[in-house]
């Protein structure tokens, strides 16, 4: 990197040492002499009078104020002329990767006999019964922040330009989107966000998760998505590391000025798929948070005399997130409480928790990315004056304002680095580079990505989420599956790796297979406000991805004995949200709890597993046309 002033040096390396030489007549009239007699004072006549005084500050008052004016008249000019000769540039450095390697891969201290887990006594040992907040509580306790991460001090609603000045709307004289709910920064980046208990009737049920007056809960299926991570190592659109690779690879040909400013130093400190620390804690407290609402299920394996069975697959932020929910769900050590599945994640091997290993058209172009046309046509309008803005404090090679543009892409890229850089390092300079309206059009860009991609309008969405229903009826019904026709694995459908006698199931997974889920399970209720436009963002929307698969998600399939019903009953509750059951036919459409007979509930799931062809969805030679001729709010691929 470039030499940097050394900070540490004190004044002297900057001025040079103070000469005592210089400061001797004033210690001689101010300090006693030796001898300690004073200093004999001279006493000089007057040497201005008052008309002197009086014209001096005058004349000060008036070059001020020839000073300001002429600032003024340069700075609605623009920048000042560099000249033909002057170059700009950033140093040579910004936009690379900056690499912290912890732990060192040989440390000399490093000496483990010497440091054991465990040196005996422990002192009492005495436990106590199992929390069950679901059961006791008045009301359960909200996931309404990220505690650790950091926002920028203020986000402004709006900006426009007048005269090249960037300032903020403060009367609306054009028309803005108006959200319905109020702006939170971290619930503004789509699945990027943290996850948090969503408003109360968010999804159509005025309802919260306890369960019902008079019903118990009497089983958990719980599904989650990972922790925060580090940005994955592909993107059909944007990503984080192409915005650094262009700063690195383009240096000597911009300099940045204003809020952009920080970007003439700024490198690149993001790894590549793994957990962040922040990631980790999100999964230890999602673990502690499902043991205090739900540890009593645990005395079903008390007097079974069995452990839990829970499910992960072994990429590294997979495996991670499930070993940090087991250790704030068991505590540590966890070994002896648990038994952890860890299920492959590669090509050719069946995975529920990774359908797009063996569906080649979940990896194919024009079926698996629809929304690349989609969220390209969203970011030209919703970034069009972010791009104006933010390229205006750029001076380019020549020394010219605005010479070097950002693209929409870019822009883009910023927004995602602001999410990114905040859930691995806690804060990002790139937050308060957009307004409220823009983290606005951000989230809406993400949930056209999922809706296209991964959910309702995705012709290869259900067929990806067939695999777990499947097994989740099998579940249900304590039944194996006869036939493994889609992506459950019958290596590991045995009686060890796959319990069917549970009360308590938890399996990791990804944000797009979350989504694919909710696509199968007819969750159409949803899907109601219908395919999404890319030059608007529709009013009161049903499908929103920050709530439905940000990070940490979690999906809790309640099992319920109500002494009003002899049936067992079943509810779906995501980020503390009741999902309407009513767009399952086979539930009733006015349960005001989001309740389901559990026998209606399979039957409708069997019934979507017979419908659904994994070998035409994943292997079919169908086509669709890209953009909005052609339309789906099921999920389902194109009949043949």
């Amino acid at each position: 990197m470039g030499s940097k002033q050394d900070v540490e040096a004190g004044s002297k390396a900057k001025y040079g040492a103070y000469d005592d030489v210089l400061v001797e007549p004033e210690r001689e009239l101010l300090l006693p002499t030796e001898s300690g007699s004073p200093t004999t004072s001279i006493v000089s006549a007057p040497r201005y009078s008052l008309v002197h005084l009086v014209c001096a500050f005058v004349g000060g008052v008036a070059l001020c104020v020839g000073a300001r004016f002429l600032l003024d008249v340069s700075g609605l000019a623009g920048l000042p002329p560099r000249g033909d000769g002057v170059r700009v540039q950033a140093p040579p450095y910004v936009g690379s990767t900056e690499v912290h390697q912890f732990p060192p891969a040989s440390p000399t201290n490093a000496f483990p006999d010497l440091f054991p887990t465990s040196v005996g006594y422990p002192g009492g040992t005495p436990t106590g019964a199992e929390p069950g907040l679901i059961a006791t509580a008045p009301s359960l306790p909200l996931q309404t922040g990220a505690a650790q991460l950091v926002a920028p001090p203020k986000i402004h609603k709006h900006i426009h330009s007048t005269n090249g000045d960037d300032v903020e709307e403060e009367e609306e004289s054009r028309k803005h989107y108006k959200s319905d709910r109020p702006f939170n920064l971290f619930r503004s980046w789509g699945n990027l966000s943290p996850w948090y208990s969503v408003p109360r009737a968010a999804f159509g049920v005025d309802d919260t998760a306890e369960p019902p007056p008079g019903c118990v809960v009497t089983g958990l299926h719980l599904l989650h998505r990972h922790g925060a991570r580090y940005p994955t190592a592909w993107a059909n659109f944007g990503g984080p590391a192409k915005f650094a690779s262009r700063l690195h690879e383009s240096a000597s040909q911009w300099e940045a000025t204003g809020q952009l400013a920080f970007l003439n130093e700024w490198t690149y400190k993001l790894g590549e798929e793994v957990l962040t620390p922040f990631g980790r804690q999100q999964l230890y407290d999602l673990g502690v948070s499902m043991r205090l609402k739900y540890g009593f299920l645990l005395k079903n394996f008390t007097e079974t005399n069995t452990i839990p069975v829970f499910r992960t697959e072994s990429q590294h932020r997979m495996l991670a997130s499930a070993l940090n929910f087991a250790i704030g769900f068991f505590g540590y050590p966890f070994e002896g409480q648990y038994q952890q599945l860890i299920t492959i994640e590669a090509n050719g091997f069946n995975n529920t928790f990774a359908p797009y290993k063996t569906c080649p058209n979940a990896n194919a172009a024009g079926k698996a990315d629809r929304s690349l046309l989609y969220v390209k046509e969203w970011v030209s309008h919703f970034l069009a004056e972010a791009r104006e803005r933010l390229s205006r404090a750029m001076i380019g090679r020549d020394g010219l304002q605005g010479e070097f543009e950002w693209t929409g892409e870019e822009v883009y890229e910023m927004m995602q680095m602001c999410a990114y850089e905040t859930v691995a390092l806690g804060y990002s300079r790139f937050c308060d580079l957009f307004t409220e309206e823009e983290w606005e059009g951000f989230n809406y860009a993400l949930d056209l990505t999922f809706w296209y991609d991964s959910a309702f309008g995705s012709p290869v969405a259900r067929v990806q989420g067939v695999g777990y229903i499947q097994e989740l009826v099998a579940r249900l019904t304590h039944t194996p599956i006869a036939t493994h026709n889609s992506s459950t694995n019958a290596t590991l459908h045995a009686p060890e790796t796959f319990p069917l006698d549970h009360a308590l199931y938890v399996d990791a997974t990804h944000e797009v297979v979350v989504l694919n889920i909710i696509t199968a399970l007819n969750l159409s209720t949803l899907a109601a406000s219908g395919p999404l436009p890319a030059d608007h963002i529709p009013k009161d929307r049903s499908f929103r991805s920050a709530d439905l698969a940000p990070f940490a998600t979690n999906m809790q399939f309640q099992l319920l004995s109500c002494a009003s019903t002899p049936e067992p009953q079943i509810r779906i509750i995501i980020n503390d949200g009741v999902v309407p059951l009513h767009g399952i036919h086979t539930c009733p459409y006015d349960d005001k709890h989001g309740m389901c007979p559990l026998p209606a509930f399979i039957e409708a799931q069997q019934e979507s597993i017979r419908a659904t062809d994994w070998a035409w969805g994943c292997h079919g030679d169908w086509e669709v046309p890209a953009g909005s001729a052609w339309n789906s709010t099921t999920g389902d691929a194109p009949q043949a």
